[in-house]
Formats: C-alpha cells, structure tokens, sequence
C-alpha cells in the first residue's frame, strides 16, 4: 500500500517556499514603547502582552 499526499503532514501544499523567506517584524516597531496591543484579524480583535518575563502572550 503505498501513502498518498494527504497522509503527509509535511505534504508539498503545506511546505512554505525555499526561495521565499518570511518577513520579520520586530516587537519593539509593534508595541512603540508600550507593553500591551491590540491586534484585528479578520473581524476579531485580538490582544498582544509582553510579560514581565519578556514572553509574548497573545489572547483573543
């Protein structure tokens, strides 16, 4: 029995492109000096903190 595509997690549809880096963003361009944001995403809004840690949590 041989797998097909879809019993591959890891299928070529689901791989980003090679040549195709993916942007970064920086935290501190985001937040301005501030330790908390809000983020819309399709229709939702979104909350960003930076902990005391320094993690980032992201709520809906």
């Amino acid at each position: 029995m041989t797998p097909n595509d879809t019993d591959n997690p890891r299928s070529p549809q689901t791989v980003a492109p090679l040549n195709r880096p993916q942007p970064i963003v920086e935290s501190h361009d985001l937040f301005r000096g501030h330790n908390e944001i809000l983020i819309s995403h399709d229709g939702a809004i979104y909350r960003m903190k930076i902990t005391r840690q320094g993690k980032l949590i992201l709520n809906k």
